[in-house]
């Protein structure tokens, strides 16, 4: 019961801390400069590790794709298009990812198991206390 409790406030922290600030940055950059950048280097993107590198008035950039990302099944060297800040070119997302991403669905997920472990925890504790109510302590008999 209290770990139902532990793991649905993890999963809401999660949700509300991490993916949900991820996903309304994502779609800060809907309205931002396009380019045509290439992966610079590849891991898990959702995680934040990828990089892109493309040309900014002829200045190269290397900017970290943000958390949430997608495009994890992309090699080094695959190009895409990106948008970035004007101010700042290295706040720059995957144009597929400017909707939100998989960051929105990451954070309506967890937001859902949360839910659903704060319901285990809610059901497991009333289960727990009609138990109590049902078998009371019976006084041993005298002797």
């Amino acid at each position: 019961m209290l770990m139902s409790l532990v793991i649905a406030l993890l999963l809401g922290a999660l949700s509300m801390l991490v993916m949900y600030p991820a996903a309304q940055h994502l779609r800060s950059l809907q309205d931002g400069e396009r380019a045509s950048a290439t992966l610079h280097k590849d891991g898990p993107c959702m995680t934040g590790r990828c990089q892109v590198t493309f040309t900014v008035d002829e200045q190269r950039v290397v900017a970290d794709l943000p958390v949430g990302s997608g495009g994890g099944k992309s090699s080094v060297g695959d190009r895409m298009a990106v948008r970035y800040q004007a101010d700042d070119p290295q706040v720059a997302a995957r144009e597929a990812d400017v909707g939100g991403g998989g960051a929105a669905v990451l954070a309506l997920m967890s937001s859902g198991a949360a839910l659903l472990f704060l319901m285990l925890s809610v059901v497991g504790a009333v289960h727990a206390r009609r138990q109590r109510h049902q078998h009371p302590h019976s006084p041993t008999p005298a002797q």
